[in-house]
C-alpha cells in the first residue's frame, strides 16, 4: 500500500501564535492525549524544538512497545514536525501547522504521512484500524484545542 496521508484541519478562534504557544507549553501532549489511549510518556527532552526527543510506551500490556520520536523543522509560531526514529510504523512524519486566518484566528492542521509495517499484509490487516484511530484521536485533539480558546458565555442577569 505504501505511504498514506492523513489530514485534519480545524478553524480556531485564536491567533496562530497563541495556538502554537499552547502546543509548546509544558503538558500539552498530556492535555491532548485522550483518556482511552494507552500512552505513557517515558521521557521528553527539549520541548518541541529541533532535536528534542520523546519516548513513549504505547499499547496495552503485554504487547506495548516503545515509540521514539524526534522533533524537527521548528518554525516559531507556525509549525513543528514529529518524525519516528523507531516504533510501530515503517515510517511516520507528523507536521503540526498553525496557519493564520486574520489576526485573531487560525487553522490548526495536522498532516501525518505514515507507512505501516509488513507491506501489503500490514495495510490489509491494520490499515482500517489506524485510519479509524487517527480520525478519533485528532477529532479529540482538535476539540480540546478549540475549547481551550473558547470564551465562556456570560449569563445575563434576569
Amino acid at each position: 500500500m505504501g505511504l498514506v496521508t492523513f489530514v485534519r484541519a480545524t478553524r480556531i478562534d485564536a491567533s496562530a501564535d497563541a495556538v502554537f504557544d499552547w502546543h509548546e507549553a509544558p503538558g500539552a501532549f498530556e492535555r491532548l492525549t485522550p483518556s482511552w489511549e494507552r500512552v505513557r510518556v517515558l521521557r521528553h527532552q527539549g520541548g518541541i524544538k529541533d532535536g528534542a526527543r520523546v519516548s513513549l510506551l504505547v499499547g496495552p500490556a503485554p504487547i506495548s512497545m516503545r515509540w521514539e520520536l524526534e522533533h524537527r523543522d521548528y518554525q516559531r509560531g507556525r509549525s513543528f514536525t514529529d518524525t519516528q526514529i523507531s516504533g510501530p510504523f515503517r515510517s511516520w512524519k507528523h507536521v503540526h501547522r498553525m496557519l493564520p486566518d486574520g489576526p485573531n484566528a487560525c487553522t490548526l492542521e495536522d498532516t501525518i504521512q505514515y507507512e505501516l509495517p509488513l507491506g501489503a499484509f500490514g495495510a490489509i490487516c491494520g490499515g482500517w484500524f489506524v485510519r479509524r484511530k487517527l480520525r478519533r484521536l485528532f477529532a479529540h485533539r482538535h476539540a480540546v484545542t478549540r475549547q481551550a480558546f473558547e470564551r465562556p458565555t456570560r449569563v445575563q442577569p434576569l
